[in-house]
């Protein structure tokens, strides 16, 4: 049963990726403990991510090769299986669509569909029990106070980025200060990007595609670097959070 379900899993990626022609280009890889993979698990997620995206995730035997790695030693936990839990470990935080994926694993949709993985009629594995390890510093590269400017600049005109344009930004939009305080903070500014409105107007060279000629850009565009993007990371890390009150979860 087994093993005509991971046989039917893999035909399912095959599908999924021919359907998907439109993903062509958009591709990144990942490194899955060998346990992991066996359990059928890996082969019935993916078609589904790269359906939703359009992003193409390869497994490599090689974790030198990898984007990204699941596996028991994954700094940021996503679900456990009986006392076991795995978690995601992005190595190449450049990787937009190693972050696309880290997004989607570590959000509700994709929680939701890894738990409804039944090969036998019931759920093999569940929420993660294991709270996030913060025993490992996160290395963040990048000058900050170039990325203060950038983050004027590319960001201050909707956001309130600090004191400097306190008094401007969009009233409904979260300042700076308030998205240094969400747990998936750094997640939200390496891949914002690719996260509503941002979409229809940022551009980043040999990321982003074209805008559709049939729906420009309805604002001056927003035009940032790699390198431009890690420096405004490098500065929200010296931003102190905005004080909510208790701790806003993961959304």
């Amino acid at each position: 049963m087994r093993i005509l379900y991971q046989s039917l899993s893999a035909y399912g990626i095959s599908c999924a990726l021919a359907s998907a022609g439109w993903a062509e280009g958009k591709a990144t890889e990942l490194f899955v403990a060998e346990d992991l993979r066996d359990t059928g698990l890996i082969a019935y997620i993916l078609p589904r991510f790269t359906l939703k995206h359009g992003v193409r995730v390869t497994i490599v035997d090689d974790t030198a090769e990898a984007a990204g790695m699941l596996h028991v030693e994954g700094s940021t936990p996503v679900f456990s299986q009986a006392d076991v839990t795995y978690g995601l470990t992005v190595t190449d935080v450049a990787d937009p669509h190693m972050a696309r994926f880290a997004q989607w694993l570590t959000g509700e949709v994709g929680l939701r569909t890894v738990v409804s993985f039944k090969p036998d009629g019931e759920a093999l594995f569940a929420p993660p029990v294991a709270p996030q390890s913060t025993s490992e510093d996160v290395v963040i590269e990048g000058d900050a106070n170039r990325g203060a400017q950038l983050a004027l600049q590319a960001c201050g005109r909707c956001h309130v980025v600090g004191e400097i344009n306190q008094m401007a930004g969009i009233g409904s939009t979260p300042s700076f200060a308030v998205l240094r305080s969400l747990e998936d903070w750094m997640e939200r500014f390496t891949a914002f990007y690719a996260l509503n409105p941002h979409p229809a107007f940022t551009v980043i060279p040999d990321v982003t595609l074209p805008f559709d000629e049939t729906r420009p850009s309805p604002i001056s565009p927003v035009r940032l670097t790699l390198e431009e993007l890690e420096n405004i990371v490098a500065y929200t890390a010296t931003i102190v959070p905005a004080d909510l009150g208790a701790p806003i979860a993961h959304q």
